[in-house]
């Protein structure tokens, strides 16, 4: 995705930890190599997922669509139609911008921005915690990992036979 934040990684309940000096202590949470992504479709043609997300924080902190574009690796054009896209998707404006010149341009959240992007954080990380007791149960089921090491090396022998041929 251009270059967009990283999937959002589900957090599975490793089980309780206890402790002698506490009554009850959150569960322990572990990551896995299960990601959920969220992605709310507003009609046919609108939506919000983790690349708008991450490009209203870009743009929360740099105040620029363009910084913001640079930073994700995206380019501009793309950014502003996402922005765009989420404008036309709610009735107050989620970003508003200021057109450049002498006193140089910019943009910034909107209030309303700036708590569809908090509501939309916490959703995402509700949907992880609701499916994360499921996840714990499929984790067993997962074939182990080799490492990259053995797998760059199994290829690297394929090439250098095929090579010989």
């Amino acid at each position: 995705m251009g270059r967009r934040a990283g999937p959002v990684r589900a957090l599975m309940l490793a089980g309780p930890t206890s402790h002698p000096d506490r009554r009850a202590t959150p569960p322990r949470v572990k990551r896995a190599d299960f990601r959920i992504r969220l992605h709310i479709h507003v009609g046919s043609e609108h939506s919000l997922g983790p690349g708008k997300a991450a490009l209203l924080e870009a743009i929360r902190e740099t105040g620029s669509i363009s910084a913001a574009a640079r930073m994700l690796g995206m380019a501009y054009r793309h950014a502003w139609e996402l922005v765009d896209d989420l404008n036309a998707c709610f009735a107050p404006p989620v970003v508003e911008t200021a057109a450049g010149g002498r006193l140089g341009g910019g943009a910034r959240l909107t209030p309303f921005g700036a708590e569809l992007l908090e509501r939309f954080r916490e959703m995402e990380a509700a949907a992880a915690a609701a499916i994360a007791p499921a996840l714990v149960k499929l984790a067993p089921r997962l074939p182990r990992r080799r490492s990259r090491t053995r797998r760059a090396k199994r290829a690297a022998a394929r090439r250098d036979i095929v090579g010989r041929e």
